[in-house]
């Protein structure tokens, strides 16, 4: 499973955070990091970064990405389905 996320996007809700460790808040700029995660182009967003998710953690950052407010998260299943 793959995560990406959009800095750009996100207005620091900080939902993500409370569902799965792979995201942190960054209080001093009102977002969140995904931890370790690489910079990539994408056509959906400005400021993507990705991560693949160990497989005993996928369930909980699928839920981080079905609880973003503004759409910042994508997942991607192995296939390379969007789950959500």
């Amino acid at each position: 499973m793959r995560v990406e996320y959009d800095r750009d996007i996100c207005i620091g809700m900080f939902q993500c955070v409370e569902e799965w460790v792979g995201f942190e808040q960054d209080l001093d700029a009102g977002k969140v990091d995904l931890v370790d995660g690489e910079r990539i182009d994408a056509d959906w967003g400005e400021e993507v970064y990705a991560v693949e998710v160990p497989a005993d953690e996928e369930l909980d950052a699928e839920f981080s990405g079905r609880v973003c407010p503004v759409d910042a998260i994508r997942v991607w299943n192995d296939d390379g389905d969007r789950v959500v």
